[in-house]
C-alpha cells in the first residue's frame, strides 16, 4: 500500500480570535481538532538568537481546546524548516515575537486546496510582501519530507499554470406582471320609508227637516204623487303607484399607463493584479529587473533608527515603485492619485498602515518619475 503523504500548512493571524474562527471552519470541513496547533508569544521579545516564548493553547467554545506545541516555538520552527533555513524561521518567529497567532493545520495531499480556501476567508498577515515565497511549512510522514503549501499571507499557492478566472457580472433587468390588487363592484336592494302629503275629498248628504206653515201653491198640489230623490255621496281616496327610474349607472373599466423606473444595483468585477516577484539577490543586493539598493539605503537613512527592519517597508517601496510604471495613472502626480493609492494600499496590504508606510511609496513613485536620485548617483 503507497503511504499517505502528509503536510504541515501554517498560516499567521493578527489575534487568536481569527486563528479561532478558521480553525472552527476547518473542524466543519473535517480536519479534526488533533491535527491542528494554535501558537503564540507569551510575552517574548526576539532577540539575536531568535524567539523564545510559551506555547498556549485556545479555546472557542467549552470541550474544543486544541493543544499547543511545547518545547518552544523557536524549537518548533526547527523541526518545520530545519536548522539550516534561518531566513524562514526567523520571518515566522518574529511574527509571533509581534504578537500574531499562528495556526498549523498537519493535512493530507488531497485536503490542500479545501485548507487553503478556508484560511484565505479568513485574511491571514503576508509576511513575505512582495518577495518570493520561500517553503513555509515543513511536511513530515511516512513517505519523508517535501515542501508544504506557503503561508504568504494567502493560505496556499497557486500551481503554476493555474488559471485566474476574471468574471464580470451584468446587470439584466426584466419586467413580470404582478396582482396589485382590485376593485369588486356589487349591488344589493335595500327599502328606505318615505311619505308624502295628499289632499282628499269627501261628500256627505246632509237631510234636513224644516217646519213650514203656507199654503200651498197650485205646482205643490199638482205634484202630490210619489217623490224620489237620489243623492249619492263620493269621496277621494290615495291611490299608490311606484315608477323605477335610472339614476345613475356604475362603469366599471381600468386604465394602463406607463412609466419608467430606474433600476439600481450592483455588479461584481474580478480584477487581477500581476506582480512581478523578484528572483534570487546575487552579490550586489540586486534582483532581475528591479534594484533596491536604492530603497535599503533612504530605508537606513529613515526608518531603521525606528526598530523596524527593511522587511517591513519593501513591500510599499516596491507598490509605489509599480504604480508610478502603472498606465493608470501615467502623467500624474502623486497628490493627484493618493486617495486612489491609498485605497488599493489598503486592499493588498489590510495589516499595513498606510500614514506610516505613505512616505515610503511616495519615495518608490519618485524614483519612477525622476524625482529621486538614487543612492550613490
Amino acid at each position: 500500500m503507497t503511504p499517505t503523504q502528509q503536510s504541515t500548512i501554517i498560516a499567521v493571524f493578527p489575534d487568536a480570535s481569527a486563528a479561532q474562527a478558521a480553525a472552527r471552519d476547518l473542524l466543519a470541513i473535517g480536519v479534526s481538532r488533533e491535527n491542528m496547533y494554535l501558537e503564540s508569544s507569551g510575552g517574548a521579545t526576539a532577540g539575536a538568537s531568535g524567539t523564545t516564548s510559551g506555547s498556549s493553547s485556545y479555546t472557542d467554545e467549552p470541550g474544543t481546546e486544541m493543544p499547543a506545541h511545547h518545547g518552544g516555538v523557536s524549537g518548533w520552527f526547527k523541526s518545520l524548516f530545519g536548522a539550516e533555513d534561518d531566513t524562514e524561521r526567523s520571518r515566522y518567529e518574529n511574527a509571533v515575537g509581534r504578537g500574531n497567532v499562528i495556526l498549523s493545520v498537519h493535512a493530507r495531499q488531497d485536503q490542500h486546496d479545501a485548507i487553503a480556501d478556508v484560511l484565505e476567508r479568513h485574511n491571514p498577515i503576508n509576511l513575505h510582501g512582495d518577495e518570493a515565497a520561500s517553503s513555509s511549512a515543513a511536511a513530515t510522514g511516512s513517505t519523508g519530507a517535501r515542501p508544504a503549501a506557503a503561508a504568504t499571507g494567502r493560505a496556499g499557492k497557486a500551481a503554476e499554470g493555474s488559471a485566474i478566472p476574471v468574471v464580470d457580472e451584468e446587470l439584466q433587468v426584466g419586467k413580470r406582471r404582478t396582482l396589485r390588487g382590485g376593485v369588486r363592484v356589487y349591488s344589493h336592494v335595500v327599502e328606505r320609508p318615505v311619505e308624502e302629503s295628499i289632499e282628499l275629498t269627501e261628500d256627505r248628504v246632509r237631510v234636513d227637516r224644516r217646519p213650514v206653515d203656507r199654503p200651498a201653491t197650485e205646482a205643490e198640489l199638482r205634484n202630490t204623487r210619489d217623490n224620489v230623490v237620489e243623492v249619492q255621496e263620493y269621496a277621494e281616496e290615495a291611490v299608490v303607484a311606484k315608477t323605477a327610474r335610472v339614476v345613475e349607472e356604475v362603469v366599471v373599466g381600468k386604465e394602463t399607463t406607463h412609466r419608467t423606473e430606474n433600476v439600481r444595483d450592483t455588479v461584481r468585477h474580478t480584477e487581477v493584479n500581476v506582480e512581478q516577484l523578484p528572483g534570487n539577490q546575487g552579490a550586489a543586493g540586486t534582483t532581475a529587473g528591479y534594484d533596491d539598493t536604492d530603497f535599503r539605503n533612504d530605508f537606513q537613512t529613515r526608518y531603521a533608527s525606528s526598530g523596524g527592519s527593511y522587511e517591513d517597508y519593501a513591500p510599499s517601496y516596491r507598490y509605489g515603485y509599480e504604480m508610478a510604471s502603472d498606465p493608470r495613472y501615467r502623467g500624474q502626480s502623486f497628490d493627484e492619485v493618493e486617495s486612489q493609492l491609498r485605497s488599493d494600499y489598503g486592499n493588498r496590504y489590510p495589516n499595513s498602515t498606510w500614514e506610516r508606510f505613505k512616505d515610503s511609496v511616495r519615495y518608490g513613485w519618485d524614483k519612477v518619475t525622476g524625482r529621486t536620485k538614487a543612492a550613490g548617483r
